[in-house]
């Protein structure tokens, strides 16, 4: 009886082991095809990476340094500035501040529909 549940007890484990905590989203599955840049929109793509990586911030509540990214108008005068501030800020480029402050660069797909955003006029759709 011991050597069965011994056994039971080992296959079990296996079950659990080779089952449990398995990761499979598609980003880290397929890096290369997981960013979908075809339909960009103000509402549903760009307002979205404000919200994860700008807003707490730069909202109209807390406008660290007189910027807003949390509304259609600041944003879209900051993507059509005659310096191009919002693209300098999150790609990096001098002699803005990198943004977020103190954090990685966005990803290279957020990267991307933020500039097919400001290459399209920064549309408000």
């Amino acid at each position: 009886m011991k050597k069965i549940l011994t056994a039971l007890s080992s296959f079990l484990i296996l079950l659990i082991m080779f089952t449990g905590c398995y990761n499979d989203n598609e980003y880290d599955l397929y890096p290369f095809i997981a960013c979908d840049s075809s339909n960009v929109t103000y509402s549903q793509t760009i307002s979205l990476i404000m919200t994860a990586n700008c807003n707490v911030c730069h909202s109209s509540l807390v406008p660290n340094g007189n910027v807003v990214t949390d509304n259609y108008n600041r944003l879209s005068s900051l993507a059509k500035s005659v310096n191009d501030s919002l693209w300098a800020a999150v790609n990096h480029i001098s002699p803005l501040k990198p943004m977020p402050k103190n954090a990685a660069q966005l990803s290279s797909c957020d990267l991307g529909k933020i500039k097919q955003w400001i290459n399209a006029g920064a549309p408000n759709n």
